[in-house]
């Protein structure tokens, strides 16, 4: 079967983009973003997002399967709808996403994310899975990717209950291990859960 996944996005108004923002920013990365050739989006919602986000990015590159043609990885971003996470961005593009809010109430995230929700769909067959590594706990962008894939949309039904670091690390351990998690649609699935018990630490 097919499979394509998409990545929930990094906030981008926190302390960690404020650091890259800052003219005084002279580490690698942001010295990149400055540059003309700009940094990679998924390496960048790396640096803001952390363990969760890479955790995201290294699983689905392990994991997707998609139709010819296709990405198997796309990002939801707050303003610019949904893109690869090899996209180059430079400094205006990220000033521009920690403008803006996520969320439905908000035209500049919904109304991209609509029209390329759209698109994507249409490349796709029926029998082509599109599992969201993100919260489905909240309509913020569930609600538009459900009404667009229908039943096609799926989540991994270990999420319910963790928070973003446990899913963090959880995605990062399946990779090491070579193991799928268990994905589920959200018709079939419990968006929410009790807590797990706490991931084991994992051997040097």
């Amino acid at each position: 079967m097919n499979r394509i996944f998409v990545l929930s996005p990094a906030y981008c108004a926190g302390k960690r983009s404020r650091i890259l923002l800052g003219p005084e920013a002279e580490f690698g990365l942001a010295q990149r973003l400055r540059s003309e050739s700009g940094a990679p989006l998924g390496e960048l919602f790396s640096f803001l997002s952390g363990l969760y986000f890479r955790g995201k990015l290294t699983y689905s590159c392990a994991f997707a399967c998609p139709p010819a043609g296709v990405p198997g990885i796309v990002v939801i971003t707050p303003s610019r709808g949904l893109m690869v996470p090899s996209e180059p961005l430079h400094l205006e593009r990220l000033q521009e996403f920690a403008e803006v809010e996520i969320g439905l109430a908000e035209r500049r995230f919904r109304e991209p994310l609509v029209q390329s929700a759209q698109c994507l769909a249409l490349q796709l067959r029926e029998d082509c899975e599109v599992v969201l590594l993100g919260s489905i706990a909240t309509g913020k962008y569930v609600d538009i990717l459900a009404s667009i894939f229908n039943d096609r949309l799926r989540f991994p039904v270990e999420f319910a209950g963790r928070g973003d670091m446990s899913r963090g690390g959880l995605l990062l351990r399946c990779v090491l291990e070579q193991r799928e998690l268990t994905y589920v649609s959200l018709s079939g699935g419990a968006r929410h859960g009790n807590r797990p018990p706490k991931l084991p630490r994992l051997r040097p």
